[in-house]
């Protein structure tokens, strides 16, 4: 049972909460609307009718079920794909390609298999810093000895070991590759971190690690995080706001996609107290349910009763 002091009812949908004090808006989606060509059947919709708005330094976790448009609504802030209508801004400016203000983390890492792990953790930044012929003077050398130990302690935070440096990528387990992704990602200080469920194929030790040393660095820099998740423990662990998507259905063809907008009562709670708090637990048992009556599976279900209901009527 939800306590009392989520004030949370299952069957409405909660009103989005304001940050308690204004703050200056990194991301914004104006009444984005994203459809496909879908040969004979026409257009699929994949996300409709989504108006948010993401405050500069927020930790944002979307969930919602496969196909529900999670990752769809990541690349879209990122640049790699456009809305259908509507429009997407990233710190006051609308996102027409991709560009610096955003890293990205994939959920299958893409490490460049012909550097080591310092030399792919080093790439960005040096690429973005020099041109090839300013790498000839003194004071590229200087910064290329301060980023390099930059990047040693970013890795080494990441739990990766000295000896570890300078191998390459195909000598490493899937998890240290996916900790040398996310250095690469933290080291060029985005002002925006995008996340597409970068902890989903690790072993349970390796996540917990990775989410401990994630939220660690947040607290730090405070960059905004959008973190696409289908876990809900892991959701309401990192979190200081939850979007909840749910799919979109072409009967419901106005409805957005948004199911649940709120900020996390659980957010203010020391990281490692979180998990073993009884209001973490009774707003996981909340999220789940409201999960599950909006899921396709629920839906499903409830249609085969439906039809079978009245093809065999009492």
């Amino acid at each position: 049972m939800v306590s009392a002091a989520l004030k949370l009812e299952l069957d409405d949908y909660p009103t989005p909460a304001a940050p308690a004090a204004p703050r200056r808006t990194e991301i914004a989606l104006r009444n984005v609307t994203v459809a496909y060509g879908s040969g004979r059947q026409g257009r699929k919709t994949v996300l409709s009718s989504i108006d948010l708005e993401i405050a500069a330094g927020e930790f944002v976790v979307v969930l919602g079920e496969t196909g529900c448009g999670k990752s769809t609504m990541l690349r879209l802030i990122l640049g790699q794909e456009f809305p259908t209508s509507g429009g997407v801004e990233v710190d006051g400016k609308p996102v027409r390609r991709i560009d610096a203000r955003c890293g990205y983390v994939p959920q299958k890492y893409s490490l460049f298999p012909d550097r080591t792990v310092l030399g792919n953790v080093m790439y960005g930044p040096e690429n973005a810093h020099s041109r090839v012929l300013a790498r000839l003077r003194p004071s590229y050398f200087r910064f290329r000895k301060a980023l390099r130990a930059e990047a040693i302690s970013y890795l080494e935070r990441m739990g990766l070991r000295a000896q570890d440096m300078n191998k390459y990528p195909h000598q490493l387990s899937g998890g240290m590759q996916q900790r040398v992704a996310i250095a690469q990602a933290l080291l060029m200080k985005p002002p925006v971190l995008l996340m597409d469920e970068a902890f989903s194929a690790l072993d349970p030790s390796t996540r917990a690690s990775l989410q401990q040393q994630l939220h660690a660095v947040w607290q730090e820099s405070r960059p905004t995080v959008v973190f696409v998740t289908h876990n809900t423990q892991e959701a309401l662990l990192l979190g200081t706001r939850l979007i909840l998507l749910g799919r979109h259905h072409d009967e419901s063809a106005q409805r957005s996609n948004v199911l649940l907008d709120m900020q996390l009562p659980t957010a203010h709670l020391p990281f490692s107290r979180r998990l073993h708090s009884a209001e973490f637990h009774d707003l996981h048992e909340h999220v789940k349910r409201l999960a599950y009556k909006f899921s396709s599976m629920n839906r499903d279900a409830d249609l085969s009763t439906t039809l079978t209901v009245e093809g065999n009527p009492e």
